[in-house]
């Protein structure tokens, strides 16, 4: 970072590792910066990828294949499907501008509505209802090697952690500043020669996204509850409070989605990943699909002619690593993400710490993205020590307090590994005066004054906790029920988007990329020349 704008650690310091850091770092001089130079702000880019189950008007999961008339799940650009064929995921494609990017989505779920029959989306992160993994089919995307690769990495996927953690929902969000703000911040002239200095500005994002980013499940969890049979035959030692009605939920929990219960692997838990600069990085995610694992071998690979898995290794592909944030680039033909990596250096991050927001139709809201611009600005603009893995172990210590306990009277944070503690509302409070600092820079490139509103709207939830989503979560899911609250919202936002015109795409675009999508993944089916085995052998082997 340019001297004149590295930020340095402001409140009383403590011991963290062999460094001293503080709770509350003082970007005072970068925003200063930042407000000189507004324009390179200019062009954020973003874009988000959403998930919801397919249900059947009784709340059950859908029994049925991909629907027909939105095309094919393995070659259309908007409509996908994740790990089930019951788990819709909608791409929106790069944009600058929040409005449009929510505008496309919006189609996208009109369109979805409108042609699968008298099925619903499930408006929430955790599933319920599903009685039986048997129930829950895997995705298919045809006859190619490619196709057939994809569903086999989900066999893996069930037959190492389950199939039920496979069908929790979330939002990613996607972010990339832009090019102008790199050659302001660091005097980079273009991309490919400025390749070490960007990707080194986007790790000091992740490690302070680490340190700090546990504000996204405070304000925006939205998975205070489960369903009981979401844990039925396992031992889970979370002592739930448990309504008759088979509701299971902690009074102060903001994202059990985010927990040991939900979308996370203990397998991964050692693998060492640190984000302090690419080539540390790319090493040790190439180290975990290398390297083999003692509890996968066990699954076998291929037994009795039948693939249980790619390969028996800590990771079968990079994709499988979790983690609530990930540096991206756009690959190109038969490329690794991490040779990617290697080749252009980061060009996006991937932010998946967020809940489906119950409250709006397409599970994400303009809010949200507005909060995340700011947030990922101010990680991009602060100065972050060094973390190594067992340091980025210990802030999971915070991110766990808010995910379990987040709204709890007088809830502290810490940093790092030591004890130390400051109170969750002060240090949100001190955050979000610096994200109103960025709000404001924001705002003035534009008439909407957009980002100032929210900043104001959000930071009142950090001294009234109940006024963030998990708490209005809670409140209605108590009154209805789990089942009760997803059932009506499903039905209230099918009713809405069946009945709504398109606004920013029509109706023959999207037929027309369905047609398409079908074409092309015919086209890939007929190019196959390779055995199935040499092709797993070449993109997964050891």
């Amino acid at each position: 970072m340019v001297a004149d704008v590295k930020s340095q650690y402001a409140s009383e310091p403590f011991s963290y590792g062999k460094q001293e850091v503080y709770v509350i770092p003082n970007v005072s001089q970068a925003l200063t910066w930042l407000e000189a130079h507004p324009q390179a702000l200019d062009g954020i880019k973003r874009g988000i990828e959403r998930e919801t189950l397919r249900i059947t008007p009784d709340g059950h999961l859908a029994m049925t294949g991909h629907p027909k008339a939105l095309g094919s799940a393995f070659t259309h650009r908007w409509i996908t499907t994740d790990f089930a064929e019951s788990l819709l995921e909608f791409i929106t494609p790069v944009d600058d501008d929040i409005e449009h990017m929510m505008s496309f989505l919006h189609d996208i779920h009109r369109h979805v509505a409108k042609n699968m029959g008298d099925e619903r989306m499930w408006p929430l992160s955790m599933p319920c209802y599903i009685d039986s993994e048997s129930h829950i089919e895997l995705a298919q995307y045809g006859t190619s090697n490619p196709g057939r690769f994809k569903t086999l990495y989900r066999e893996g996927l069930k037959n190492r952690y389950g199939a039920l953690m496979q069908t929790i929902s979330g939002v990613h969000y996607n972010f990339s500043l832009p090019m102008a703000f790199w050659q302001a911040l660091e005097g980079v002239t273009d991309e490919m020669s400025g390749k070490e200095k960007i990707s080194a500005g986007y790790f000091r994002l992740i490690r302070n996204y680490y340190r700090f980013g546990w504000v996204i499940p405070y304000l925006f969890g939205a998975s205070p509850a489960i369903c009981s049979s979401f844990i039925k035959g396992r031992e889970v030692s979370i002592p739930f409070e448990r309504l008759p009605n088979g509701m299971c939920y902690l009074p102060y929990a903001t994202s059990l989605r985010m927990s040991d219960l939900g979308y996370t692997s203990k397998a991964q838990s050692n693998l060492g990943i640190t984000f302090n600069n690419l080539n540390t990085y790319v090493e040790g995610l190439k180290r975990a699909i290398h390297t083999p694992s003692d509890e996968f071998s066990k699954i076998g690979v291929k037994v009795d002619g039948q693939y249980r898995q790619l390969n028996a290794n800590v990771l079968q592909i990079e994709n499988e690593l979790y983690a609530p944030i990930r540096p991206k680039r756009v690959t190109g033909k038969g490329e690794s993400p991490s040779d990617a990596l290697l080749r252009g250096g980061i060009e996006y991050i991937e932010v998946r710490a967020l809940d489906i927001n119950p409250f709006s139709p397409i599970g994400v809201d303009d809010v949200q993205a507005h909060f995340l611009d700011l947030f990922l600005i101010w990680c991009a603009l602060a100065d972050a020590p060094e973390m190594s893995s067992d340091e980025i172990t210990c802030t999971k210590l915070n991110w766990n307090r808010v995910i379990l306990e987040g709204r709890k009277p007088g809830q502290t944070i810490g940093i790092g590994c030591d004890t130390a503690r400051e109170p969750l509302n002060k240090v949100g409070n001190a955050l979000f005066a610096d994200l109103r600092r960025v709000a404001e820079v924001l705002d003035s490139n534009n008439s909407r004054h957009r980002y100032v509103q929210v900043c104001d709207e959000l930071v009142e939830c950090f001294d009234n906790p109940e006024l963030t989503l998990s708490a209005r979560t809670l409140a209605a899911m108590k009154e209805q029920g789990i089942g009760g609250f997803g059932k009506s919202l499903a039905e209230k936002y099918s009713q809405m988007m069946r009945s709504e015109p398109l606004s920013v795409l029509s109706e023959e675009e999207l037929d027309a990329e369905g047609k398409a999508s079908v074409i092309r993944q015919q086209k890939i089916e007929a190019s196959d020349t390779q055995s199935f085995d040499d092709y797993i052998q070449e993109n997964a082997g050891n």
